[in-house]
């Protein structure tokens, strides 16, 4: 860590040499824009040209979906794969290495305690704020019958389609525990991770059994092994270097796609819910975020939202906390200075049970869909949607859309239509990327929160930059 950081330099340039220098031998500063101002760039342009092109031709426009198909949805899912590609090994190597850095499984078993607490308590303030907009904003009786009945027709098929997917999941004849059990411990971890999409809570136990394993046998044993995961880990890093290179352009295909083929008349037609969603998540960034921080962190707010920028940036342009994993794992141990071995645990175990984001957006739509098809929840009846909004936000896969068929589920068990999901889908994804930034975002605070509670000094926590934060690596390494 510290023959990488740079000595004596401002937060910028410390981005750039950390995120953007393929060649960290370099005597010469790393020159041009830091990373984060490029992504910005690439997400404002692609942002405003897809809406320009929507506003000019319209969304369905045949040269604007041949553009799509041939030219920005390509290079924007080039970016998401190849950072899909390198989430399993970067997560494996960073697991095991970390866990078998603490060395100790009471630490061990105490760092998981203060995550799984620090997340339920933070996920049930996002719920409670989420839940009290949608009871004094009342979105859900702010639309039409017109509008609704509009949407239902444009965007019926695809909740069919999903409402259909979430009853074949629910068709389990397993007994509650046994599902648990089933989702997170692996018959076999290989093909865990083979498939299209690999099953992270699999993933994650296999690294920590491993991890646990090489703390419990000699020294001379385990070191092989660790060493070989470091330089896994090292390489997949350096990988990422190379495909954040890509991200300005990507980031504004990504944004191109969204805005050219997004029906801007929905936004004026979900106007209320769309704010709801919004205020709610604004009030828990930067209100509870901001307070987590401050007070038990120790870190300054302002300071802490300006060093991990390019994390929210990545998170927003790709809605998927798996993607943006790779970005946050660097950027939070070399930006703030959170010990690797706490890192790898808290961020990727966070990037599936950390989702404040979710938890806050699952709650606020299963109110608005209540209120529109006139259902009046009861008390109780809240309470349950909070404790599922929870659940949900701690389980959800971190994907695009992760959260649609766990809405669909609490709709059914409170009475109201799921194929009334199909309201919400065409806002679905640009209401992603702002809550995916928020999961990662959470995911980052409470690494911070278990590092301090450690014992750990954070960078900022006295006002460190550049020479200081080598010195505290440096201090630090040595113990």
């Amino acid at each position: 860590m510290n023959e990488r950081s740079p000595k004596g330099v401002a937060p910028d340039a410390f981005e750039r040499e950390v995120i953007t220098d393929l060649d960290e031998k370099t005597p010469d500063q790393p020159k041009g824009m830091p990373l984060h101002q490029r992504i910005l760039i690439g997400l404002l342009s692609g942002a405003a040209l897809g809406v320009g092109v929507n506003l000019a031709f319209g969304g369905n426009d045949s040269r604007v979906v041949w553009v799509v198909a041939n030219v920005t949805e390509p290079v924007g899912q080039l970016f998401l794969r190849l950072l899909l590609m390198i989430v399993v090994p970067l997560v494996f190597s960073s697991l095991v290495v970390g866990v078998a850095g603490i060395g100790d499984i009471r630490k061990l078993g105490r760092i998981g305690l203060k995550s799984f607490a620090y997340t339920f308590v933070i996920s049930a303030i996002s719920v409670a704020i989420g839940l009290t907009l949608a009871n004094t904003i009342r979105p859900g009786e702010r639309i039409s019958e017109q509008t609704a009945a509009a949407l239902e027709q444009r965007y019926g098929s695809d909740a069919v389609k999903r409402v259909e997917e979430a009853k074949r999941a629910e068709t389990a004849t397993d007994s509650v525990p046994l599902q648990v059990i089933k989702s997170i411990v692996p018959t076999n971890p290989i093909s865990a991770i083979a498939s299209e999409t690999p099953n992270m809570l699999h993933l994650m136990f296999f690294a920590l059994m491993l991890g646990i394993a090489l703390t419990l046998v000699t020294e001379q044993t385990a070191a092989p092994l660790i060493h070989v995961l470091q330089s896994l880990y090292e390489v997949s890093a350096k990988i990422i270097d190379i495909v954040m290179k890509l991200a300005p352009f990507a980031v504004a295909c990504l944004l191109f796609n969204n805005a050219a083929r997004f029906g801007l008349d929905l936004l004026g037609a979900l106007a209320w819910f769309v704010v709801t969603v919004l205020v709610g998540l604004a009030i828990h960034m930067f209100g509870v975020y901001s307070l987590s921080v401050y007070l038990l962190s120790r870190i300054s707010p302002l300071e802490f939202f300006r060093r991990i920028k390019t994390v929210m940036i990545t998170a927003f342009s790709t809605s998927s906390s798996n993607a943006t994993l790779p970005t946050a794992l660097r950027v939070s141990e070399e930006n703030l200075g959170v010990p690797r071995e706490i890192n790898s645990f808290v961020l990727t175990v966070g990037a599936t049970a950390n989702q404040n984001g979710t938890a806050l957006y699952e709650g606020v739509t299963v109110l608005f869909l209540a209120q529109l098809a006139g259902v009046d929840l009861s008390l109780g009846q809240q309470i349950m949607v909070a404790y599922l909004a929870i659940l949900g936000g701690i389980g959800t896969a971190g994907v695009p859309s992760g959260s649609i068929p766990f809405i669909v589920l609490v709709l059914a068990n409170i009475g109201v239509n799921p194929a009334l999901i199909a309201i919400i889908i065409g806002v679905d994804r640009i209401l992603d990327m702002c809550r995916t930034t928020l999961n990662v975002t959470g995911d980052i605070t409470a690494a911070t929160y278990v590092a301090r509670s450690e014992g750990y000094r954070l960078l900022e926590e006295s006002g460190e930059t550049g020479q200081e934060l080598e010195a505290v690596v440096a201090e630090r390494g040595a113990d």
